[in-house]
């Protein structure tokens, strides 16, 4: 199968089979790749061995993917061999010399290569990988930039913003300053801290403003002059927006840049990609943008009341102003709703109905099991780690009998577990051990004496619990909580219980403020 590798040639090839041939040459590479390992080992790990074999892997596979009418297989042997002889160079230059360097030479070699390349995945894979290292370059440079990966990714994006503002620039470097700007709007967003609800599935570290230092007032500075000078890219290419509510637009979007340091640099590629007809990249600026916001939610620094209410106001500012502009340029005599936009309103209104019916509903279900439930205490170590996203909590543990927990651990079945509490003259309930055949549908007997009761556990975490393993309460009101020693429950028949509170040593409720 012979075919070009040119940019503008490469939707001729369906992609099952493009995929089916990367798939072949990859499992056709790989034990190759082994055999010469084995052969040149020594010489790919000491002296100049590195170097010489991985620049030769490079031209070679360079020379593959430049050239035309190679067959598809061949150039994707190519891929493979690129990786290898980039890492095999860089084990070299990480052996010899500094971090910092040896990824700028890398980042060099990547952009070099793609610059040679026909194939705009690659060129665009191959610019993302450059500007990550330059990333890594700086944050082990000894110097501002150290640790400061925002600022060096808002450089980042103004090299970018020059690229793509290159009149006439070759195709080639249009496919290299889509990579470089995906990376460092990648970076933008890393730098920010985890967004809003992905706490709880990604692992990152909480960015943002980190208290007044002359360092963040430079980047918050530097963010709002981005921001101002998007907002002058947007009237500047789209002159219909000279109006007063997309001022007033523009300066919320630098409010925020200032309490966001990664924003001011997200709001102008997206606007240089809006302007430019570049749709999807502009998505990707507004992603990363949407990210950036969400992390403000996790600033440490700021109450959770405020950066809600900074949050609300912002978006209903936003929201006024969008329906003024709306207003402001329909047509004379226009009407205000067209028949395509009925559905979507009857939509809106249906679901707003269904949502208050299913929270009204969870909150009569919770109400009737506070005023019909036993009350009954659960004795508990608390911890209070704080909550980035909800405020402060006590992390809860309850008191179980031993052996209990580690049956819980081993455990598997899909149904709720239900767990045997014994119940003393104060109301405090010891977990005992787990009912041999949970039925949480109905009562058995062990819950219509006085003296137990059935507990049903709940799922978090790969892990049973017992209601719930965290106490919230108003930031900067832990102390009170500290003499907490019991959970307060209330339980039905069936198992379900609900915590409503917690409770110091002589079983006191401990009041909210």
């Amino acid at each position: 199968m012979n075919t070009l590798t040119t940019p503008g040639q490469e939707a001729e090839r369906p992609w099952p089979v493009v995929l089916l041939t990367a798939l072949g040459a990859w499992l056709a590479t790989i034990p190759l790749a082994g055999v010469v390992g084995l052969l040149l080992g020594n010489l790919m790990a000491a002296g100049i061995g590195p170097y010489v074999t991985g620049t030769l892997l490079l031209i070679g596979a360079s020379v593959l993917l430049r050239a035309s009418g190679v067959s598809l297989f061949v150039e994707q042997m190519a891929v493979p061999v690129l990786l290898l002889g980039g890492v095999t160079l860089g084990f070299g230059l990480y052996r010899d010399l500094s971090p910092t360097l040896a990824s700028l030479l890398l980042a060099l070699t990547a952009l070099g290569i793609a610059a040679l390349i026909r194939a705009a995945w690659l060129q665009v894979l191959l610019a993302a990988t450059a500007c990550t290292l330059v990333l890594a370059a700086a944050a082990e440079w000894h110097g501002v930039l150290r640790g400061n990966l925002g600022m060096t990714a808002q450089a980042c994006v103004l090299l970018w913003a020059v690229l793509a503002g290159w009149r006439n620039r070759p195709a080639a470097l249009q496919y290299i300053a889509t990579g470089w700007m995906l990376a460092a709007l990648a970076a933008l967003a890393f730098s920010s801290g985890m967004t809003f609800l992905a706490g709880a599935m990604l692992d990152l570290r909480t960015g943002g403003v980190g208290g007044w230092s002359a360092l963040s007032v430079v980047r918050s500075g530097w963010s709002v002059a981005l921001a101002a000078g998007s907002g002058g890219l947007l009237l500047w290419r789209w002159p219909e927006l000279r109006q007063i509510w997309a001022f007033a637009a523009i300066a919320l979007g630098m409010g925020l840049a200032w309490w966001m340091p990664a924003l001011g640099a997200a709001w102008l590629v997206a606007a240089l990609c809006a302007t430019t007809g570049r749709p999807r990249q502009a998505a990707a600026a507004g992603v990363a943008a949407v990210w950036i916001i969400g992390a403000f939610y996790y600033q440490l620094t700021w109450p959770l009341a405020t950066k809600a209410a900074v949050l609300a106001g912002t978006g209903a500012g936003l929201g006024l102003l969008a329906w003024w502009g709306q207003r402001s340029t329909r047509p004379v005599g226009a009407t205000t709703a067209t028949p395509a936009a009925e559905p979507a309103r009857w939509g809106i209104a249906l679901c707003a109905a269904l949502v208050l019916v299913v929270i009204n509903l969870a909150i009569w279900q919770k109400e009737s099991l506070i005023s019909q439930g036993r009350a009954v205490f659960v004795e508990l170590a608390p911890v209070d780690p704080r909550s980035l996203m909800q405020g402060d909590y006590m992390a809860l543990n309850y008191q179980m009998a031993a052996g209990l927990r580690e049956q819980l651990s081993q455990l598997d079945t899909l149904e709720r577990p239900v767990v045997l509490a014994e119940v003393d003259a104060r109301g405090v309930a010891r977990l005992q051990q787990l009912e041999a055949a949970a039925n949480p549908t109905a009562a058995s007997p062990a819950a219509a004496s006085a003296s137990s009761l059935r507990l049903q556990l709940t799922p978090k975490h790969g892990r049973w619990i017992l209601v719930s393993d965290a106490w919230f309460f108003k930031e900067g009101d832990g102390a009170r909580w500290q003499a907490a020693r019991y959970g307060e429950f209330r339980v039905m028949p069936d198992g379900r219980a609900l915590l409503v509170g917690l409770a110091d040593a002589q079983l006191q409720p401990i009041a909210a403020h």
